[in-house]
């Protein structure tokens, strides 16, 4: 119960409950118009769903925004609670606490990608005159709202199973200063990083060339191989340690709460790099200037791990 009385978690479970009761107000109200809508129909219930219609839509999009900015802070909460959890040092201990942690985390990253779809899609929809999409956002909330309802859930089972008492690994142990976690495939570091610039590389040549399908791909490949370089070479330059290997310590005010853009400039960029395909799915359109985008963030992620790197350089004359 202590966990519960922290600051943090109460006002975090406070605005999901609240986020989720509006969620739920939302989807029965997009189910009622998925049942009943009939765009071609001039009936008063027909000017009534519409009227609805832009109500519900206008709930959603305030929820889902408001879902976005939730993520951050749940990073800033678990993040805090590291002073209360033996053994924890940061995030990263707090999120490997308990068997609920990790699948929130990784639940809470497809569902800001998901919501973040939805928004294009539903601004799309408003710009036309006959709500051509109307029925297919409905029907991507109510497969949003699925996946609300499993993290709300697992929100409530994860810090219900916080132990204070328990001791739990510090990110030095999670994330292998005794070598336990190796560069994925067997990479040497060179090869990991010529990976990472190639790939990046290959986005920006795939968004110039407007290949939604390619650049689906690799944007994927690229979040992956990314995060496994900062995790084994980047994130040390930030720390100034070659044994500091924590994709969580950056989110700390002792290194200028830098891992917040970090990862952020990185997701937007993976996002707005696999958006246009999953539009073509959805809703057979894509958006020419997410490509822009997409070049835009995945250039500014590289350029601040690479001034690190160049940084500690400059300032020592030797790489770590």
């Amino acid at each position: 119960m202590e966990i519960f009385l922290s600051n943090q978690v109460l006002i975090f479970l406070l605005s999901e409950t609240l986020l989720y009761i509006l969620a739920f107000i939302a989807f029965a109200g997009a189910l009622q118009i998925l049942i009943q809508w009939d765009f071609n129909a001039t009936t008063p219930r027909q000017y009534r769903l519409e009227k609805r219609a832009f109500l519900i839509t206008t709930i959603i999009q305030l929820i889902l925004w408001l879902k976005i900015a939730l993520l951050p802070y749940f990073a800033y909460t678990i993040d805090k609670l590291s002073l209360l959890i033996p053994g924890a040092m940061c995030a990263a201990g707090v999120i490997s606490a308990n068997i609920y942690g990790n699948p929130l985390l990784l639940l809470k990253i497809i569902l800001l990608f998901a919501v973040g779809l939805w928004l294009i899609v539903n601004q799309k929809d408003q710009q036309a005159i006959d709500y051509p999409w109307l029925k297919r956002k409905f029907l991507f909330y109510l497969l949003i709202f699925a996946m609300l309802t499993a993290e709300y859930l697992l929100d409530i089972a994860y810090f219900a199973h916080i132990s204070t008492s328990d001791v739990v690994q510090c990110c030095s142990a999670i994330f292998g200063i005794s070598g336990s976690n190796t560069i994925p495939f067997n990479l040497s570091v060179p090869m990991l990083l010529a990976i990472f610039y190639i790939l990046w590389l290959l986005t920006l040549l795939l968004a110039l060339q407007r290949n939604a399908l390619l650049l689906f791909v690799v944007s994927l490949l690229f979040l992956y191989f990314a995060y496994q370089s900062v995790v084994h070479f980047f994130g040390t330059y930030i720390y100034e340690l070659p044994t500091h290997k924590c994709p969580f310590c950056m989110l700390q005010k002792e290194y200028w709460y830098v891992g917040y853009l970090l990862w952020a400039t990185l997701f937007l960029g993976t996002f707005f790099g696999i958006a246009n395909f999953v539009l073509k799915l959805l809703i057979h359109h894509e958006e020419p200037r997410l490509y822009r985008l997409a070049i835009i963030f995945n250039t500014f992620f590289v350029i601040l791990c690479t001034a690190y790197v160049v940084h500690y350089y400059i300032q020592n004359g030797v790489l770590l």
